[in-house]
């Protein structure tokens, strides 16, 4: 005789549903921001970068000796139609006050803090955790940080190249054009923290994971 299973009471009970609050919302894209100027601050202190968007002003930024944040803003700002149409006036006023704040706290840390020691793996994993941790919790706050997402998933609607392959064609081309300018160790180091950053997304991102 087969026992029936005893099933617990949190199982089977449905949890009601939960909107974040406008305060949620602004502790949520405030740690996002800050946890991607950190992360840009620690790459760009090894002399590393990552991909995407990031990627190319941490390049930049190196090669001209402008801050990153002033770059990664004048780069982005192309990108906010795309993130407007895709996302509607609510996203791309989050995704605006995201990049402001990572702009402005990115202008301070090298004000706050310094490093005496630094290797270059230590930046590329710790940078790539620091700055998964912050878009996911861009992500879960409907905010981001801009950049060839937008477009990414706009080639997506207009022609049959999925938006991954948009992402990782450019991401192929910036670590190409790296791997020409950098030393070689370098490059290396950045792919292994793009790398990083990729998995800590690929892993905790899922939209059925959340209520918003």
């Amino acid at each position: 005789m087969t026992a029936t299973p005893i099933v617990p009471e949190t199982v089977t009970r449905t949890q009601p549903p939960h909107t974040h609050t406008r305060a949620d919302d602004a502790q949520g894209i405030a740690f996002g921001a800050a946890m991607a100027a950190f992360s840009a601050f620690l790459l760009g202190s090894a002399g590393l970068i990552t991909g995407q968007l990031a990627g190319l002003a941490l390049l930049l930024s190196q090669a001209t000796g402008y801050s990153f944040g002033p770059v990664y803003l004048v780069l982005s700002l192309p990108f906010y139609g795309f993130g407007y149409r895709r996302l509607g006036a609510g996203f791309l006023r989050r995704t605006i006050a995201a990049v402001l704040l990572m702009v402005a706290t990115s202008l301070a840390l090298p004000r706050l803090m310094s490093f005496d020691l630094l290797h270059p793996a230590a930046a590329a994993v710790l940078g790539g955790l620091v700055s998964g941790a912050g878009l996911l919790a861009l992500f879960r706050h409907r905010a981001s940080l801009g950049g060839i997402g937008a477009v990414a998933l706009d080639v997506q609607d207009r022609t049959a190249i999925k938006a991954g392959w948009v992402q990782m064609g450019f991401d192929a081309a910036l670590f190409a054009f790296a791997f020409l300018v950098l030393p070689w160790d370098r490059a290396l180091w950045s792919a292994l923290g793009a790398a990083v950053l990729n998995l800590v997304i690929a892993i905790n991102h899922r939209r059925d994971r959340y209520i918003v």
